[in-house]
């Protein structure tokens, strides 16, 4: 199986850790009652932890369908290679990176890490149209 394909996996986990960890944290604050309810009533804004981590999420989902549309379709089409890969690996890495510096709040190495996550992207679209 190609290496791409392992990091696709990856990401897919990143993906879940990211949902298990922003509900534990948000439900830290918020309470085992609210997690379990309808969620209908009107909650104070999250703390910056918890908010951090909705943000650093949306953010991945975002671009998550992008990068699995973009590697599905250049596998699919037999279009693999030295963009995918390095794409590929930039993505999941910069990604996995991108999520604790949010989270610590640090600015502009965050927006490098994102840069550099994005421009993986960007590489698996080149690969897929490319080829």
């Amino acid at each position: 199986m190609a290496i791409e394909l392992y990091l696709l996996g990856a990401t897919l986990i990143l993906a879940l850790v990211q949902i298990l960890l922003t509900a534990h944290i948000r439900t830290r604050q918020y309470g085992l009652k609210w997690n379990a309810g309808a969620r209908d009533e009107t909650m104070p804004p999250l703390n910056p932890l918890p908010a951090r981590l909705q943000r650093a999420q949306d953010n991945l989902f975002e671009t998550l369908p992008l990068f699995v549309g973009a590697l599905l379709g250049a596998a699919y089409a037999g279009r693999l290679g030295l963009l995918t890969n390095i794409g590929a690996h930039l993505y999941f890495f910069g990604r996995l990176v991108y999520l604790p510096l949010y989270a610590a709040g640090i600015p502009y190495v965050r927006s490098l890490v994102w840069t550099v996550a994005t421009g993986g992207l960007v590489l698996v679209i080149a690969g897929l149209m490319l080829g």
